[in-house]
């Protein structure tokens, strides 16, 4: 299966996915902001805690499905000893997910920097003897 991926998520965020509950995560990054400019809501998604630079085959992480997504530029302003001010802006995105299995990574493609991380995933079974 082909999917977008999200890379650099800490571990606590993909621990708390894992337990089935739908949660709504800020991402900054220049390359998870730039994949999901082109994620719509029901496009499934491979979150992983390996940095985009380390992402190979092997690699593990979660599907997910996806809620919903913004994209949103947010201004901060800077003071220097009370005197002085800079406004600067940040592009960020708010994206709200819940967990659909686990996967590994079979293919990594990305082709630069204001390109999305694709990558090919075979989602993780798991049989309980009973």
């Amino acid at each position: 299966m082909k999917a977008f991926a999200l890379t650099g998520i800490a571990p606590e965020v993909i621990r708390e996915l894992k337990l089935g509950k739908p949660r709504t995560i800020e991402l900054q990054s220049t390359h998870n902001v730039v994949t999901l400019s082109r994620v719509n809501p029901g496009t499934p998604v491979f979150m992983t805690s390996v940095d985009m630079e380390d992402l190979t085959a092997g690699d593990s992480g979660i599907m997910v499905d996806v809620l919903s997504v913004s994209i949103m530029m947010k201004r901060m302003m800077e003071f220097t000893q009370g005197y002085h001010y800079e406004e600067r802006e940040r592009m960020s995105a708010r994206i709200k997910v819940k967990c659909a299995a686990s996967a590994t990574v079979k293919s990594v493609t990305h082709e630069g920097l204001v390109h999305p991380v694709e990558v090919e995933v075979v989602r993780s079974s798991c049989y309980h003897a009973g």
